[in-house]
């Protein structure tokens, strides 16, 4: 077996780091030993995040969409690693279609043209860690593998497929070390309010019933502390034979499984939610079984938390955040 290459003292950048999933995955790079560098726009914001999530690093105030701040960063930095958390479009309010271009696309050829030129020969691991999304399958059907077939049907999965292909071009050239990291529906710690998750914890404090959709897509939750490890393991992993690689549990649950084992896992009693009184909106997540076996082949190992550990373990950190009160 392969030794892990130690992150311990390397550089790592850590684009979009006050987002939901990118303080994770700065927090996770921190603990295990790297120099991170969290990017985000507001130094503040960056600031507060990195106390209340215990991330040891260094804030630097950067604004992706201007180059001349990306590439000080990058010289500033000069990281062996950068993990590329920066995305629009998830939140449904996030609606400008040239702001998503700039962000899911062409930022990331920006780093792929910047990482390609300065490659550090000291390190033999990635230098580009991005992140994906499942919404780059679209309606595709069935198995859903990295080789198979793509049909992107919003905005945010069309311009994260795009960055994707971009990526794996590269990669094929020879020009870069980098990974596409498909995630799927992410939960924990730091969502938007008005996600799943967040209304199920909202709900414990009120008895007004919470109006849902069918509730019966399915879709792989994923516990964002995973999805951390799962960087880090990537991070410290040989070099994979692909370009791309789903970062998912391999398990469907539906969205009324997910709330009854959440509404268990917080001893709520059930029915505060009232499936069926929303129409399902066409771009709702929702998919068949995901194919995890890159994952397992290159890691040696795919997210494994449960969705009630989760919860709880979601519940428990929000509890003993900064400046917040039991709910």
């Amino acid at each position: 077996m392969t030794s892990p290459l130690p992150l311990g003292g390397r550089r790592v950048v850590v684009l979009g780091a006050t987002g939901f999933i990118g303080r994770w995955v700065a927090r996770a790079m921190a603990h295990a030993g790297a120099q991170v560098w969290l990017a985000a726009r507001d130094r503040a914001a960056a600031a507060r995040v990195a106390a209340d999530y215990g991330i040891a690093g260094t804030v630097a105030e950067v604004d992706v969409m201007r180059a001349g701040d990306l590439a000080a960063l990058m010289s500033d930095a000069r990281p062996h690693l950068t993990c590329n958390l920066a995305g629009y479009g998830v939140d449904r309010r996030e609606a400008d279609a040239q702001l998503a271009t700039a962000i899911n696309l062409d930022l990331v050829s920006r780093l792929v043209e910047h990482l390609s030129a300065h490659v550090d020969p000291s390190w033999p691991g990635l230098s580009l860690l991005h992140a994906g999304s499942a919404l780059e399958y679209g309606v595709v059907g069935g198995h859903l593998e990295e080789a198979g077939p793509t049909s992107a049907t919003t905005v945010y999965g069309q311009t994260k497929l795009a960055a994707t292909r971009v990526l794996e071009a590269a990669v094929t050239s020879g020009a870069l070390r980098a990974v596409s990291a498909r995630l799927f529906t992410v939960y924990g710690p730091g969502e938007h309010d008005g996600r799943l998750l967040p209304s199920i914890l909202l709900a414990r404090t009120s008895t007004t019933p919470v109006p849902m959709t069918n509730g019966y897509q399915r879709r792989d939750f994923t516990y964002v502390g995973d999805i951390a490890e799962g960087f880090v393991r990537a991070a410290t992993s040989p070099l994979p034979a692909w370009p791309t690689v789903n970062l998912a549990t391999g398990r469907l649950h539906s969205v009324r499984e997910f709330v009854a084992l959440a509404e268990s896992a917080l001893g709520m009693e059930p029915g505060r939610f009232t499936f069926g009184t929303l129409p399902t909106r066409s771009d709702d997540m929702a998919h068949d079984d995901v194919a995890v076996s890159r994952a397992r082949r290159w890691l040696g190992w795919v997210p494994g938390t449960d969705v009630a550990t989760g919860v709880r373990a979601t519940d428990a950190f929000l509890r003993n955040l900064p400046g917040t009160s039991p709910p």
